[in-house]
């Protein structure tokens, strides 16, 4: 990456259907709603990608997007990160995260959560908080080499209605 033209900028518009690519891809294997569609197939006629891709039109909805970043090389996006920030508790989520698999392992997430935790501190965050599930071993690594620790579990429940 030394010799490569690399930017970690704000979002844009016309980043949203890359972000929803590069989600999909990396959410593979480790996505809530995988899971569940594993369990019960799809529900509504829809699959768990357009379920999951359709979490980033909310994070990038409104005063949301002025907290997301994404990563370019050469003018090509490969990843990204969203983030909300709740001025009353004073405590920031990222909501999403996610760095496509070609390019995962080179310190690309490293710089997202760099920027986004740097965001969160200028809006006044205290305490900046991430979740993963158990069967993320990307996640669940990476997360605690950045600083978070873990402060509890969740067990996710679906039923047909």
């Amino acid at each position: 990456l030394e010799d490569l033209k690399i930017n970690v900028r704000s979002f844009d518009p016309g980043d949203l259907e890359v972000i929803k690519q590069i989600t999909v891809e990396a959410f593979s294997g480790v996505s809530i709603d995988e899971a569940a569609e594993l369990a019960f197939g799809p529900i509504n006629g829809r699959d768990w990608k357009w379920r999951k891709a359709r979490h980033i039109d909310a994070d990038v909805a409104g005063d949301n997007a002025r907290g997301v970043f994404v990563y370019e090389i050469e003018g090509e996006v490969v990843g990204y990160i969203t983030t909300r920030v709740d001025p009353e508790s004073r405590i920031g989520w990222i909501p999403n995260m996610a760095v496509d698999p070609d390019h995962q392992g080179k310190g690309i997430g490293r710089d997202l959560m760099e920027a986004s935790l740097a965001y969160m501190r200028e809006c006044g965050m205290e305490c900046a908080k991430i979740e993963t599930l158990e069967q993320n071993p990307i996640g669940s690594r990476f997360y605690p080499s950045t600083g978070f620790r873990e402060v509890g579990r969740q067990i996710h429940y679906l039923m047909r209605l």
